[in-house]
């Protein structure tokens, strides 16, 4: 089986050792997405909603990379830090999958990466070869 990555910038990954996603054959693994800007810095603090249009923004970039698109995601996995904010969470993720819901999961944890950081959102997908 063939294996192709993809990075972004975000300086976590070198530190880390990951990758913004892989293929691996027909499926595509996007790591956990913050809502970074283009410098690597926080998107929108406090804005749950920007937060969670962000994060799908950062992992259709990375699927475009890997040759899928959004249609293609099965599953994602929200990792929230105030599950009282859900519906805002919730609206950007279904206004960004409108028609093509995948299965989640929306979980609330302690802490992310940076204390600006709401919402982190992971996305598997199965795509056709090429």
């Amino acid at each position: 089986m063939n294996f192709e990555r993809t990075f972004s910038k975000a300086p976590w990954e070198s530190e880390v050792g990951y990758c913004r996603a892989i293929r691996a054959g027909n499926n595509i693994y996007v790591t956990g997405t913050a809502a970074v800007d283009d410098e690597g810095k926080p998107f929108a603090p406090g804005d749950a909603y920007a937060q969670a249009g962000r994060c799908l923004e950062l992992i259709e970039r990375a699927l475009h990379k890997l040759g899928a698109d959004k249609t293609c995601v099965v599953r994602t996995r929200m990792f929230v830090t105030d599950i009282s904010r859900w519906k805002e969470y919730g609206r950007a993720h279904g206004e960004f999958f409108a028609g093509n819901p995948p299965a989640t999961s929306m979980v609330e944890v302690k802490a992310l990466i940076d204390p600006a950081m709401l919402i982190e959102i992971e996305a598997d997908a199965v795509c056709p070869s090429g």
